[in-house]
């Protein structure tokens, strides 16, 4: 006997709860394979990835890698993107160093538990926001925000290796300014072996990536810095190493949930919440482009809080979605989520070998490694495209960037979303209202936008492109006003509707306004090809019945007849226009007069006759 097939809805409801069960019946054989290969890849490249974005936000190397171990596995399994891997990245390692830095000792017990606090709340906002449905919010950082962000971070993250690159004391806590103050204050206490090793791993990492851009440039460019720093003398000569790692797995971890942890935080930790749903859901539909899957932005939103909460609780700092990491797994050919968790598994068994040999790299070789990978930030292409395009994006970008760098970091990605969301808001608050006129030209004479038209002395015809509401009514009201000053003798208005999507109260209480306006002046307001929601909107709370049923018609052809009627006859028989059909049923005044019998007239009689 058959079992029964459980209902549709169960399934979806389960799919939803546990993601991962969409995609497990994709396993096989053949994508075991496939994402074997591409997570131990990814291994080997997020081993010197996340020693050094660990040292960017300020905390030892082991908490990159314990990052790179827990939160991709959780997203994998409960996120949408069956090719992102999530873990540590640059732009939040440089808020978690921002953040954290004015409170705490870079690299300290107080430090480190202030950074894992921090990944529990922004996970907690993040999955917030996934369960109420918000993954439409990232919509609305714009790409201006996000470019001007990481250019002022590479910059603030080139800063703050400047005592590593360079051996020179810059105090703690000193901002973007006065840390390059007090470096050139300090340029001839340079160390120059140390600025050696890190200038060697530099070019060694600008040369593999140049020539060899499939090798592991980041390991090889650290592996050459270490020999360098061995040939120079070691710690002997003053070269600082990096020192022993924890060989073991990630240890638990406890995130301080007290009311003054919390407040001191919060601010923070909102702030990687949304870089970090934006950076992942960006990055995860970028791939998605070419995978040509489709991205579950609300499933992404808790995949992402769920990896941050678990990540806290196994001494993991804030994660992301890596965009190279992401690349590298779908060019590798990973078919499924278990690249992602075979990625962390071979991670977990490199450490577990290897952790005493980067116990002798060179802190000056991290620093080289990381002012590369700050230069790779900048999208110098994208910046010229920007400021080519819109002077409005350009002042986001600018505005953001030199936020990024003179106040908190925090508040420069709130700026910016800020400004990108006034922008967009003074774009739909001024909804285009142009006149429009019949095509002779064109079948059944399409209306056009063409000045060079004629157009009807007493009609004149508008579309509106945009939705009505609060914001655009000013704008609106003043448009069609200005019609009737500039045109006084055009006393009726029809307004083409199809562009319309939405209208609110104040809309509504508008054209209500400027219809009983215009009956006043002798003429009338209409609506024709209004949409169905616009409809039903306007005709709650009596406006429809205000406005005047009769004045709103299905479409344009039935709004000009019923319109045609009520002008001013006598007009419309001196008029040459004649752009609607209606017009041709009219007599000129001028054949009239022309065709009578009745009396002998001379020439000069008849001209008379037409000018009057």
């Amino acid at each position: 006997m058959t079992p029964a097939r459980e209902p549709a809805y169960v399934s979806i409801l389960w799919g939803r709860v546990f993601p991962f069960l969409r995609w497990w019946p994709l396993v096989n054989r053949h994508t075991l394979r496939a994402d074997l290969i591409a997570g131990l890849t990814n291994a080997v490249v997020v081993l010197p990835q996340g020693v050094a974005f660990a040292t960017i936000a300020g905390l030892p190397p082991a908490y990159g890698l314990y990052t790179a171990m827990i939160p991709p596995v959780v997203a994998a399994l409960f996120g949408s993107s069956r090719h992102l891997i999530s873990g540590p990245t640059t732009a939040i390692s440089i808020v978690v160093f921002a953040t954290i830095n004015p409170l705490a000792e870079p690299g300290s017990t107080e430090f480190v538990s202030m950074a894992i606090t921090m990944t529990f709340l922004a996970g907690l906002y993040q999955l917030v926001l996934g369960l109420a449905r918000m993954g439409a919010l990232v919509n609305f950082v714009s790409h201006s925000v996000i470019v001007g962000f990481t250019a002022g971070a590479a910059i603030l993250i080139v800063t703050s290796q400047l005592n590593h690159y360079f051996g020179v004391e810059i105090p703690h806590g000193d901002s973007f300014a006065h840390k390059w103050q007090d470096f050139f204050s300090q340029f001839d206490k340079v160390q120059w072996r140390i600025a050696v090793v890190a200038t060697v791993t530099l070019a060694g990492a600008i040369a593999i990536l140049r020539w060899r851009p499939r090798w592991p440039a980041m390991l090889l460019a650290m592996t050459i810095g270490g020999v360098t720093a061995f040939l120079l003398g070691g710690e002997s000569v003053g070269i600082k190493l990096v020192g022993a790692l924890s060989q073991g797995l990630p240890p638990l971890s406890f995130p301080d949930t007290s009311l003054t942890s919390l407040k001191r935080l919060g601010s923070g930790a909102l702030a990687i919440a949304l870089l970090g749903l934006v950076e992942a859901v960006s990055i995860a539909r970028s791939v998605g482009l070419h995978s040509g899957q489709r991205i579950d932005g609300n499933q992404e939103f808790i995949g992402q809080g769920l990896s941050n909460i678990v990540g806290s609780f196994f001494s993991s700092y804030a994660s992301s979605g890596s965009f190279t990491r992401s690349g590298l797994n779908y060019a590798a050919g990973a078919i499924t989520p278990l690249s992602a968790i075979f990625a962390a598994i071979a991670l977990a068994l490199i450490v577990l070998l290897v952790a005493p040999l980067i116990a002798h790299l060179p802190i000056a070789a991290m620093a080289g490694v990381i002012v590369i990978v700050a230069y790779r930030l900048i999208d110098v292409q994208r910046i010229i495209d920007i400021a080519r395009s819109s002077k409005r994006e350009t002042a986001v970008l600018i505005t953001t960037f030199l936020a990024t760098l003179f106040v908190e970091l925090e508040f420069a990605i709130y700026l910016g979303v800020m400004l990108s969301l006034i922008f967009y808001l003074m774009r739909t608050s001024r909804p285009l209202v142009h006149s429009v006129t019949p095509n002779p030209q064109s079948h059944g004479r399409q209306m056009i936008a063409d000045p060079n038209l004629p157009s009807c002395p007493q009609l004149r015809i508008v579309r509106i492109d945009g939705s009505l509401f609060f914001g655009a009514v000013d704008h609106v009201q003043n448009t069609l006003q200005s019609f009737s000053e500039t045109y006084p003798e055009q006393k009726h208005l029809l307004i083409i509707a199809s562009g319309i999507n939405f209208i609110d109260v104040a809309g509504a209480e508008m054209l209500v306004h400027e219809a009983r306006r215009r009956r006043e002046l002798g003429g009338g307001l209409y609506l024709a090809r209004m949409k169905k929601e616009f409809r039903q909107r306007f005709g709650r709370g009596r406006y429809l019945q205000q406005f005047g049923e009769e004045n709103v018609f299905a479409s344009k052809a039935d709004a000009i007849a019923t319109i045609f009627a009520r002008l001013d006859r006598e007009r419309c028989e001196r008029c040459s226009a004649r752009i609607f059909t209606e017009c041709q049923q009219v007599q000129r005044q001028d054949e009239t007069i022309t065709a009578a019998p009745t009396t002998r007239t001379s020439p000069e009689t008849v001209d008379q006759k037409v000018g009057s």
